[in-house]
């Protein structure tokens, strides 16, 4: 049986025998929880997704690892009701297969053990728990809802206890008080894992979205632009008594929402008056509405609410108040009446309309999109409704969005969609607007300028730096932030940090973080065997080719000359800080008879793996399969989503997992069961041959040549056919969730 269903039992005499196994996207979550903690030594995680996702049951799955390898380990649960109290420990019970486990602790209900105890938050405080237990005294604390936790209420929980895991769970981080970042601050003010919106519609844990780009007269260039945003005062001056603009939302509403009376909408706005005016003027037209903001009164709020599903008004127009903590699973229409800077906060905006309600097909989203400012990212806002794409977002624009979760739909009018497009070409992948973003990076955000700190800040991903073909360092210069440099080494360097940047193990980061500055202390009999062959690996990533045939001394000798370069050495090493804090899995080496330092699930290029494996002319492989005579080791490159484009019909192959631990693998047109390449494969473990799978998703990225996953060692199954043959290898280690979902992406049905 799969996970269970939401987070919904009642009953008392549920059958707790059954086998419960975790969604693949709540074992993506468990993976990267582990990885936090492994990795990252941070035992203090938060979970964001959204209601109606499991969360529950992800802490469930969480707590019963640790407990296997924590046989006594105390829980302490904890919520602010008891309604979530009472279904939390019987996903528990289900999870652990234990119909006794856990005892309730709140009102009338007293527990006769306090070692694995679900209890409310005021009842904690009431009957001052901590009074009577120590501050290690619960291994592992789970607090729901975590974005209450800036509560006074909460205080004293959490800083008296002194647990060795801290799990939050939440559908938003982000609150309107300000408090965001004191919550963070009790898990390293970051992260641990999300379930993305994409992903959630698709597996209809939130109901399908028709989002409208309806083209705005109104003009922003001008706009005052500080921290980040628009000037509020100056948007709210725009927009309230602007009576052509409501004239035409009011057209565009008539026009995309099939009939008014049903319509239950959020309306957001820019301010307080922006949100009366808009009530007002609704009013007048005869479409019963109201304003509610962050002072109006909690019955006023509640009323409101009722009125809405009841249909006795049609519009809630609000600012900030429904960004967080309110469920209206009714809600069908949103309007974004206001430019929303905050990516987090438009998530949040648009998910208030998400959430699965009887009746509901999908959410309606009219979205008024003006000339925005140039520091506006349209981008990050596109990228994040669409489904897992290679593509630009300039380009699922221009093609109409092919890629959508399903049963989701985007219509961009013609001015709107010029709008965006102009937008994104002069922000991003444009090497002049990069400039223009660092030059005033300090002004607008009020961080340092770091490449983390700018990546981070603008929802960037590396390609959009080093897709420039520059370095980080040469851009901050020539945006006049940076004392101008010259190092010999620069060009070198500057066209290997694209290969860098797909470096995911662990080993290979800390190895060059710790020996690549210090290179002129050693000489390579220093190192084992192992470490010889990173730095084969390193010297094929820099310079794409041996180190003889650069006219080197010795394997070390390009690397004492990037010690020896400051500027580009400290890239280096921010670049792969930047990577170690993003790695969300955890890895281990290859168990083979042979020095081999590549990692299983890691990512690679070709050359690197090549010449991991002591094969230095890595440019002459040209298949997608290279058997290794030295290593007796047969190597499968495979590239899963082939377009006729980048490949000929002799090369089509048909490679997919059939599930974790199975992989359908074609070989190539030449090969048939009695060849030699054929018997190796299928009696590679009589002959003493090892077979390594390599996956990548697409042949090239936005920086090129994509570089390949590393699925591990794999065991010939069973095979039919010839010419090619039809192969199911069983992999050694079991693909991981977040690699799961590409690499059976291409089954049919």
């Amino acid at each position: 049986m799969q996970a269970l269903k939401a987070e919904k039992y009642h009953s008392a005499d549920d059958n707790y025998s059954f086998d419960i196994r975790p969604f693949s996207y709540q074992q993506e979550i468990l993976d990267k929880l582990t990885a936090e903690r492994e990795i990252h030594h941070h035992c203090n995680n938060l979970v964001v997704a959204a209601t109606g996702t499991g969360k529950t049951v992800i802490s469930a799955f969480d707590y019963k690892r640790f407990r296997q390898q924590n046989r006594r380990a105390r829980l302490l649960f904890v919520a602010h009701r008891k309604e979530i109290l009472k279904q939390s420990i019987h996903c528990f019970r289900g999870v652990l297969h234990d119909a006794n486990f856990g005892e309730l602790f709140y009102g009338g209900v007293v527990p006769t053990s306090l070692n694995e105890l679900f209890i409310s938050i005021e009842t904690f405080n009431s009957q001052a728990l901590d009074k009577t237990t120590s501050p290690d005294f619960y291994d592992f604390i789970i607090v729901d809802e975590f974005h209450h936790a800036a509560a006074p209420t909460y205080q004293r929980l959490l800083e008296y206890y002194k647990p060795k895991i801290l799990l939050g769970l939440t559908a938003t981080p982000e609150r309107m008080d300000g408090q965001t970042e004191k919550i963070l601050e009790y898990f390293d003010n970051r992260i641990a894992a999300e379930i993305r919106l994409p992903e959630a519609i698709d597996r209809k844990l939130l109901c399908p979205f028709h989002y409208f780009g309806v083209s705005d007269d109104v003009d922003l260039h001008n706009i005052k632009w500080s921290r980040g945003g628009y000037d509020k005062t100056a948007l709210s001056n725009i927009y309230t008594n602007n009576d052509i603009r409501v004239t035409l939302i009011l057209k565009e509403l008539n026009k995309y929402v099939g009939d008014i009376d049903t319509v239950k909408g959020l309306g957001f706005c820019v301010s307080k008056k922006h949100a009366e005016y808009m009530a007002s003027k609704f009013n007048e037209a005869n479409i019963p509405s109201i304003s509610l903001d962050a002072d109006s009164k909690k019955d006023e709020r509640d009323s409101a609410q009722s009125r809405l599903v009841k249909g006795e008004i049609k519009f809630i127009f609000t600012v900030d108040l429904y960004n967080e903590g309110v469920d209206i699973p009714e809600v069908n229409t949103v309007m974004f009446l206001r430019p929303t800077e905050s990516l987090t906060v438009f998530l949040q905006q648009l998910g208030r309309g998400l959430r699965l309600s009887e009746g509901k097909d999908c959410l309606t989203v009219l979205d008024f999109i003006g000339q925005a400012h140039s520091k506006y990212n349209f981008e990050s806002k596109f990228a994040a409704l669409l489904g897992n794409t290679q593509r630009s977002v300039k380009d699922e624009i221009v093609h109409g969005f092919p890629l959508l979760p399903k049963g989701c739909y985007i219509k961009l009018e013609k001015m709107a969609q010029k709008y965006i497009l102009d937008n994104i070409r002069q922000a991003v992948g444009n090497k002049n607007a990069i400039v223009k973003r660092l030059a005033t990076f300090t002004e607008d955000s009020g961080k340092a300028l770091t490449l983390a700190n700018f990546l981070n800040y603008y929802n960037l991903d590396l390609s959009a730096v080093y897709g420039t073909k520059s370095s980080f360092a040469r851009l901050c210069v020539q945006a006049e932030v940076r004392t101008n440099f010259s190092e010999d080494i620069e060009e070198v360097v500057t066209k290997a940090l694209p290969k860098l940047s797909y470096i995911d193990s662990h080993r290979l980061i800390e190895f060059v973080i710790d020996y690549l500055p210090e290179t002129d202390k050693y000489t390579i009999n220093d190192f084992d065997g192992v470490q010889q062959r990173i730095w084969q690996m390193l010297q094929f990533t820099f310079w794409q080719k041996s180190y003889e045939e650069c006219g080197f001394s010795d394997l070390l000798e390009g690397f004492r000359k990037i010690a020896k370069s400051p500027v580009m050495l400290a890239e280096i090493l921010e670049l792969l800080y930047y990577k170690y804090d993003k790695i969300d899995f955890t890895d281990e080496p290859v168990q083979v008879d042979y020095d081999c330092p590549l990692d299983v699930h890691c990512s690679y290029t070709r050359d690197q793996i090549l010449a991991a494996l002591d094969f230095m002319k890595p440019d002459t492989v040209r298949e997608g399969v290279k058997y290794l005579e030295e290593k007796k080791t047969d190597l499968l490159f495979v590239t899963l989503n082939k377009s006729d484009k980048d490949y000929s019909p002799t090369t089509m192959y048909n490679d997919y997992s059939i599930n974790s631990d199975l992989f359908h693998w074609q070989s190539q047109s030449t090969t048939t069961p009695h060849s030699k390449t054929g018997q190796r494969y299928i009696n590679h473990r009589k002959m003493g041959t090892s077979v390594m799978i390599f996956v990548r998703e697409y042949k090239s990225t936005k920086l090129g040549a994509a570089p390949y996953t590393f699925l591990g060692l794999a065991d010939y199954v069973k095979s039919e056919g010839s010419k090619p043959m039809n192969i199911v290898w069983k992999l050694r280690k079991p693909i991981p969730a977040k690699y799961l979902r590409k690499t059976n992406q291409l089954m049919v049905g």
